[in-house]
């Protein structure tokens, strides 16, 4: 029995939800997002909320019973709240910065890094060692987060790299004379 599936989505005021078969649509003041579904789970569009239901007692009908609850859920934040990821850049002369529709990573390479901002997620640098990710889709703005993180991920010995704001980077003792 999912735990999570049982609970209905709360729908807030400014959203509009509708559902075609097993597509769902939710539109907000951020913006509009779908999703399809697949046939084991039923989605019923209350007066406030969407319930979810297995269709069924499959083992998958009861895994996509919580996951497709959980991404109705996001979908809801994201068109009225949306989400955001904060990246920290620490090291000496490391540096981010905004220029045009890429976001250019000085990062100890011989040369800088460019990366290519996607439509679907803004990009903002309020310093040089902050980078703000935010977005309706909360996929796509842990994803862009990730692959930003990826191009220098934090080392254990003196914490150089890209890191999430939150992130705790477990410090290694160096060499010993």
């Amino acid at each position: 029995m999912s735990r999570i599936g049982k609970n209905p989505v709360e729908i807030p005021d400014g959203v509009n939800v509708e559902i075609s078969g097993r597509q769902l649509t939710a539109k907000g003041k951020l913006g509009e997002l779908t999703a399809l579904f697949t046939d084991d789970v039923e989605m019923i569009k209350g007066a406030s909320d969407v319930t979810v239901k297995p269709r069924g007692n499959s083992i998958f009908a009861r895994k996509m019973w919580g996951t497709s609850r959980s991404v109705i859920s996001n979908m809801v934040v994201g068109v009225s709240e949306g989400f955001s990821r904060k990246l920290v850049i620490s090291g000496v002369g490391y540096r981010a910065a905004v220029q045009g529709s890429d976001l250019v990573l000085q990062l100890g390479f011989s040369h800088e890094v460019r990366y290519p901002i996607r439509d679907d997620v803004k990009i903002t640098c309020p310093d040089q060692t902050h980078i703000t990710v935010e977005g309706i889709d909360k996929q796509r703005v842990g994803q862009t987060a990730a692959e930003i993180r990826a191009y220098r991920p934090p080392e254990p010995y003196k914490g150089k790299g890209v890191k999430y704001e939150d992130e705790y980077i477990l410090r290694k003792e160096g060499k010993k004379k």
